[in-house]
């Protein structure tokens, strides 16, 4: 069976100023889609600008957040109330027009987590085309440890007349046919979940209920590369020399690959795909969001158990 075919992402458009030198000193493949701590406390009054907090804690934002700062609920915002799905372009509208942003906005997107939701909710905007954004480099926790200000004051903005472009899923988004597909054109998988989820131990996250899927284990060929290994201790994303050698010296990718992620819901898998696709240049990658809450729970979906394809 032949490959799947995936339209190249389109390369970003960051409109907030030239690239920052502590960034471009990484050596990123697209070093504009991250905003160091320093760039953002110098334009946190920049009108093009919009700050978007996403986390995994809701509540979080509530009890401090950057000056400027909207949040975006990943639940609530990003999710259709009813069908397992993302929000629709009218309701993607809705929520921008809300913002105040438009397609002359920058949006910079941070939260906890190192970024785990905000990675998510950068995804979700690509979905609609929305290439201004960029991730602020190290989130809300560095932020926090450089003692910068946080505020509980919500800063409203004017409303915009935005217009969305129809959601588009097939360059970026792989669905659980398509993953079976991947697997018959022996196409490469990377499970971002932590060891013991890949190995079947655990069926969630250490330290989190063990709930959501009925079997524990990794879609077949599939290689372990827990999305952490991908940041510093700070936060902040590893130059794109110690990316390369943890995915490619390691574990065999090669930009030319046509890649799929996946974790248990699709936010740590997010993160990874932000890594591939932004920071080494991979223009063929996707995020399966079904992950293992779906693909563990299937019927007759092929599983594997123990260290497999780990390194």
């Amino acid at each position: 069976m032949a490959p799947a075919t995936v339209t190249p992402l389109a390369s970003p458009t960051i409109t907030a100023g030239a690239v920052d030198p502590a960034i471009a000193a990484k050596q990123y493949a697209h070093p504009e889609v991250l905003v160091t701590t320093s760039w953002l406390a110098q334009h946190l009054n920049d009108p093009s600008i919009r700050v978007i907090e996403s986390d995994e804690d809701v509540l979080l934002y509530d009890t401090g957040h950057i000056p400027g700062a909207q949040k975006v609920d990943w639940h609530q915002d990003l999710n259709d109330p009813v069908v397992r799905d993302y929000l629709s372009r009218e309701q993607f509208q809705s929520l921008l027009r809300r913002l105040g942003i438009d397609d002359s906005t920058t949006v910079v997107f941070y939260g906890d987590k190192n970024n785990w939701w905000a990675t998510y909710a950068f995804w979700v905007f690509q979905l609609f085309g929305f290439t201004n954004a960029a991730i602020l480099d190290g989130g809300r926790s560095k932020w926090e440890s450089e003692s910068r200000p946080l505020v509980t004051e919500v800063r409203r903005y004017a409303p915009t007349h935005y217009v969305a472009r129809e959601r588009s899923d097939e360059r970026i988004r792989a669905f659980f046919d398509e993953v079976r597909q991947h697997l018959g054109s022996r196409g490469k998988l990377v499970d971002v979940r932590s060891p013991q989820e890949y190995t079947g131990e655990k069926l969630h996250m250490p330290d989190y209920p063990q709930e959501g899927t009925l079997r524990g284990g990794h879609i077949p060929s599939a290689r372990s590369v827990p999305w952490a290994r991908a940041a510093n201790a700070d936060g902040t994303f590893k130059p794109a020399a110690e990316l390369r050698a943890i995915y490619e010296a390691e574990q065999g990718l090669r930009p030319t690959d046509d890649v799929i992620t996946y974790c248990r819901i699709g936010e740590r898998s997010s993160h990874t795909w932000f890594v591939l696709t932004y920071l080494l240049g991979y223009p063929r990658v996707r995020n399966y969001d079904g992950s293992w809450t779906e693909w563990g729970n299937a019927v007759r979906a092929p599983i594997e158990k123990g260290a497999g394809a780990a390194a």
